[in-house]
């Protein structure tokens, strides 16, 4: 059994009878600990504190904690923080200054997991995550002698994370003096724009955010520095921190390459660009937002070959993909794919595209803006600006002669009303609509303003979808998963079910996930479920019938996908449980 466990057994805080009990049930000793706390025999918060005591009078080490991942570190330290009378520090809430960093060998700050955070006229605060160490405060101590240092707690994780974004500064040191030279040197502001070096630097920002995998990179003045952040799998992570003067010419050189007006700064302004990356070509999608310390620009980054992604090879699994082909084979109709913001609605829409592309059809798309340029296909952009909204380039396209037509987004009545006729009057459409599931989009439709017998007689199929992360296959492994969470779900999981996890390694980052996959729900509209539409029959009776032509939901697709081992239990929970 573990030590934790053991001494709360000795001094009277849980019972055996307690750890028999969960033993009889089959729980492992090393997990009895967690399913005390999960049952409430205990709480966490009294564990917490029965851990911060015995770290105090030297029983525990705070490494102690390292051997049970369901007592955070973080809510172990801020405990420790308020009993010793010093500050916690949530690292990624403050705005550093990296020049502290900048004045001690990086090799000591990561020999003793220490980072320098700010720095006032009586003393240096430095953020540790063993505040008990006296060894390690004497050796930082040594390294600055001018001022006394302040102790401030922080997590493990945290500390390495950012002394990691130190090293990747230190590895563009050479390159960013070069352009600081460049800036003394330069006087007038067409100077500024062809100094060769900050290209340079947008090209290391470009290579090290697509070698992440990053969809999105984002590059944001604060008060002291430049921040560059990359979104990966879904979640935003910072990849480089540079110092402020770096920005204006950084902002203008992006500008330029994306056409836009350089001088204008205080306009939202987007726009978009190509380079090669490596030996790929890539499209940048980018868009500029005033912000308090300057502007914040956002660029997508468009793979041109995400575009030519086959449905199957997007994670959708073959009894889905068959549903949804077996829509796109229909001669005329609706297809509707819904989901969240940023849940692959436009991927799956390309997809579906590449599945209809052929010499022998006409195929028109309406976007907003063109993502992927595609051969074959007919692409029109939306200009509001000069009266061009998706349903104005609607009803043109419709004069067009076409066969088939691709709606990037359905957001108003005119728009659906135009596709609806479109479908019934002979035209295979295929669109994306704003809801959780693919039910709800039959009860919205009539929220805006479409009869019931219209519905049921353009409609076709409907898919819903979210992306969850894939565990990552260097550091996968078995996860227990408590029973209350089984019994919770015991209609969806079988009997001894193996679920797995990602521990957390260099390869991901510590995130314990590489990339992102699908799950899905495909409605197929069978004729009992068109004529349930069309009496208006209640979003429970579509369900029974939807269920007894044999539609599965996201919620189990998603649990396939972890009993498969491809992604978690709690990222399906997290994502699919609505």
């Amino acid at each position: 059994m573990d030590r934790i466990t053991e001494d709360l057994l000795s001094n009277g805080s849980i019972m055996q009878r307690q750890v028999d009990r969960l033993l009889a049930q089959g729980i492992s000793e090393n997990l009895i600990l967690r399913d005390i706390t999960l049952s409430g025999f205990m709480t966490m918060d009294r564990l917490v504190r029965f851990i911060v005591e015995r770290i105090r009078h030297g029983n525990y080490d705070l490494s102690i904690i390292d051997n049970y991942d369901y007592i955070h570190e973080k809510t172990v330290l801020q405990k420790l923080a308020s009993e010793i009378d010093l500050k916690f520090e949530d690292l990624d809430s403050i705005d550093m200054d990296y020049q502290l960093a900048s004045r001690v060998p990086l090799a000591q700050l990561q020999k003793h997991n220490a980072l320098p955070i700010s720095e006032d006229d009586l003393s240096v605060t430095v953020a540790l995550n063993d505040p008990l160490d006296i060894q390690i405060q004497e050796s930082l101590q040594r390294l600055f002698p001018r001022k006394p240092i302040k102790i401030a707690l922080a997590t493990k994780k945290q500390i390495s994370s950012y002394l990691f974004k130190i090293e990747l500064k230190d590895s563009v040191k050479g390159l960013v003096k070069k352009i600081k030279d460049e800036l003394n040197s330069i006087t007038s502001i067409e100077e500024q724009q062809e100094a060769s070096s900050i290209l340079l630097l947008i090209d290391v920002v470009l290579k090290a955010c697509i070698n992440g995998r990053a969809s999105d990179i984002h590059i944001e003045p604060t008060e002291k520095n430049c921040s560059v952040r990359a979104r990966i799998d879904g979640k935003l992570s910072e990849i480089f921190i540079f110092e402020k003067m770096i920005y204006p010419p950084l902002a203008s050189r992006l500008k330029l390459l994306a056409n836009l007006d350089i001088a204008e700064k205080r306009k939202p302004q987007d726009g978009r660009f190509s380079t090669a990356v490596g030996a790929r070509e890539y499209d940048f999608r980018i868009s500029t937002l005033p912000i308090l310390y300057g502007e914040s620009i956002v660029m997508r980054v468009l793979d041109k070959q995400k575009a030519l992604v086959k449905l199957e090879d997007a994670g959708m699994d073959s009894l889905s993909y068959q549903k949804l082909l077996k829509g796109l084979q229909a001669p005329y109709g609706i297809i509707l794919v819904t989901g969240p913001t940023g849940s692959g609605k436009t991927t799956t829409l390309y997809g579906a595209l590449n599945e209809l592309r052929n010499v022998e059809d006409k195929v028109i798309t309406v976007e907003d803006p063109v993502e992927y340029r595609m051969n074959l296909i007919q692409q029109v952009q939306v200009n509001p600006k000069v009266g061009l909204s998706f349903a104005d380039a609607l009803r043109s396209i419709l004069r067009q002669d076409p066969d088939k037509i691709m709606i990037g987004e359905i957001r108003d009545q005119e728009t659906l009303e135009i596709a609806v006729k479109a479908a019934l009057t002979g035209h295979m459409v295929i669109s994306t609509l704003h809801t959780n599931d693919s039910i709800s989009a039959i009860p919205r439709m009539v929220d805006m303003g479409i009869e019931h017998y219209l519905i049921s007689g353009a409609l076709v199929a409907i898919q819903a979808q979210r992306l969850v992360r894939k565990i990552c296959k260097h550091c996968k492994e078995e996860e227990i998963i408590p029973s209350s969470t089984l019994e919770e779900y015991k209609n969806y999981i079988p009997d001894k079910a193996k679920f797995y996890t990602g521990k957390g390694c260099k390869e991901c980052n510590d995130t314990g996930y590489m990339g992102r996959e699908m799950i899905c729900e495909v409605l197929n509209i069978s004729e009992d479920l068109s004529s349930l539409i069309a009496k208006g029959g209640s979003k429970e009776l579509l369900y029974e019938q939807a269920k007894k032509d044999g539609f599965i939901g996201i919620f189990e697709n998603g649990i396939q996908k972890a009993l498969d081992g491809i992604t978690s239990l709690e990222e399906i929970l997290k994502v699919a449980k609505g």
